[in-house]
């Protein structure tokens, strides 16, 4: 049964490396294009947004460590029990983060942030970042900081926004290089 279903995925990959695309007559993924004459009245559409005339499209991922803010919102691994997904921030970090974060705010909403991006954004990196570093003390042996030490670095950086970016990148840097 193993053999049998190794040969169908190498036959699957075997296949699905080979696109043709009758628009325009050219062959993708056999490493020569070949072209017939065009009609210069044809339009081209752009490929990677599925249209007629493009290439072939690829489903593009990014890699995802494991101690990253992604990896754990992703489910890939159960959280630590002293920390559920459901629990406040506030909760988890302290009362001091009341102010910046609200009362409902999760550890999980944290870790799934999308508005860490740009100038204005370091306490939304802070808690997405804190909030994995915190998971990694906790799930991760050898990992730089421990639980207590994330905690007061956080509370600590609320006080302005350069400290809070600053924080945000060195908790990034951990999370970053732990395996």
């Amino acid at each position: 049964m193993a053999l049998l279903r190794s040969l169908a995925c190498f036959l699957f990959l075997l296949c699905s490396s080979f696109t043709f695309e009758a628009v325009n007559g050219r062959m993708y993924g056999g490493g020569d294009v070949v072209e017939e004459e065009e009609d210069d009245s044809s339009t081209v559409a752009d490929g990677a947004r599925g249209g007629a005339g493009g290439w072939p499209g690829y489903l593009y991922t990014r890699a995802v460590g494991r101690c990253t803010p992604q990896f754990w919102s992703s489910g890939a691994e159960q959280w630590p029990n002293i920390i559920p997904q459901e629990a406040a921030v506030s909760k988890v970090f302290g009362s001091r983060s009341i102010d910046r974060y609200g009362p409902r705010l999760t550890v999980l909403e944290a870790t799934t942030r999308t508005d860490d991006n740009g100038s204005s954004s370091a306490f939304a990196k802070l808690v997405k970042q804190g909030s994995a570093a915190l998971l990694n003390a906790y799930a991760r042996k050898g990992f730089p900081l421990d639980s207590w030490e994330v905690k007061a670095l956080l509370l600590e950086a609320l006080v302005s926004e350069d400290a809070a970016a600053a924080q945000a990148d060195r908790f990034e840097q951990a999370n970053e290089s732990c395996i």
